[in-house]
């Protein structure tokens, strides 16, 4: 058992307030459909690392505003969604200048925003993921005639469950599909595992105790995430202890199969039936508001949110 797992106190590994003050530039906003989440992170964030004792500048980016990054400071903390903040584009940009930043680097994170790369990547890795098709418009026939319903269509590289679709029937299939071409050119269907939504957070080296997502829709969409006041938060998940520790096992070997640092979040479908956990994805940049899923499971092992956001920064800053 991981040592979050032991802690009974409940008190951060690492208390805020006591390390040192630090210069940090908390970049949010940008140019992708999560905007608006990305700048209520941001401003969460901020205000945290504020009263950790930081010097803290937050600033708007985008790939042809990238001025904030002329400001010195000692550590940029990214709390950009989706594009351009999430896919390396700006952890290149970052590592190109030399300035230091939290959480993963470009290659883990353009891995893991492609969500057929990072599916491919579980596989290799024996990690169980649910099957799935990349759909072109040459494979929208195939696709039709043989794919098992029903499936979660779902945009490559996006976040927040944004334009991701049950689908039931072919028809409807057929006219999602065409709708997903022509807005993305590609899109991915996957296997729809009928059971419990979880999602485990990453914090350094140790996965956090793991959520069950209850919503009164047909999934966890972006409505349910941002709109919804009924969607239920668990950490009493009616599951056998043995297949939540493989889970949480799992996500560390997720987390850490694509490369990733510092924190992320890993989002499984769990078969009501047989039990059999599959991996959906791992995000690297998940929200940062006080009712986001990372804090939500860093707060259950103890971490306050200013907390967590000073583990992050001394990840980041202490490291090689």
């Amino acid at each position: 058992m991981s040592r979050l797992a032991e802690r009974t106190t409940r008190q951060p590994i690492i208390p805020a307030y006591t390390a040192q003050a630090l210069k940090i530039i908390v970049l949010s906003g940008g140019p992708s459909a999560e905007r608006e989440v990305s700048l209520k992170s941001g401003n969460a964030v901020a205000a945290a690392l504020k009263e950790c004792g930081h010097a803290v500048h937050i600033a708007d980016i985008s790939p042809d505003s990238l001025s904030a990054l002329d400001i010195p400071a000692d550590l940029v903390f990214i709390a950009l969604h989706g594009a351009f903040g999430e896919d390396g584009r700006l952890q290149q940009i970052l590592d190109d200048r030399g300035i230091r930043y939290c959480g993963c680097g470009p290659a883990a994170s353009a891995l893991a925003m492609d969500k057929v790369a990072s599916k491919c990547c579980f596989v290799e890795n024996e990690i169980p993921t649910p099957s799935f098709d990349v759909v072109t418009p040459e494979r929208v026939q195939k696709v039709l005639e043989h794919r098992p319903l029903p499936v979660v269509v779902k945009p490559v590289s996006e976040g927040s469950s944004i334009d991701c679709q049950l689908v039931h029937d072919r028809a409807q299939l057929k006219t999602v599909l065409d709708q997903m071409l022509v807005r993305y050119g590609r899109c991915l269907i996957e296997e729809y595992i009928r059971g419990l939504e979880l999602t485990v957070g990453i914090l350094g080296s140790e996965s956090l105790p793991p959520i069950q997502i209850r919503t009164r829709r047909s999934f966890y969409n972006y409505e349910a995430k941002y709109v919804d006041n009924e969607t239920e938060y668990l950490f009493d998940i009616d599951l056998p202890e043995p297949i939540l520790q493989q889970i949480r096992s799992l996500s560390l070997k997720a987390h850490q199969a694509l490369g990733c640092r510092d924190f992320s979040r890993v989002d499984w479908m769990v078969d009501a039936a047989t039990h059999q956990a599959y991996v959906l994805e791992v995000n690297t940049i998940p929200g940062f508001t006080d009712h986001s899923l990372l804090p939500k499971a860093a707060r259950e092992a103890g971490f306050s949110f200013p907390d967590l956001c000073q583990r992050i920064v001394q990840l980041a800053y202490e490291r090689e």
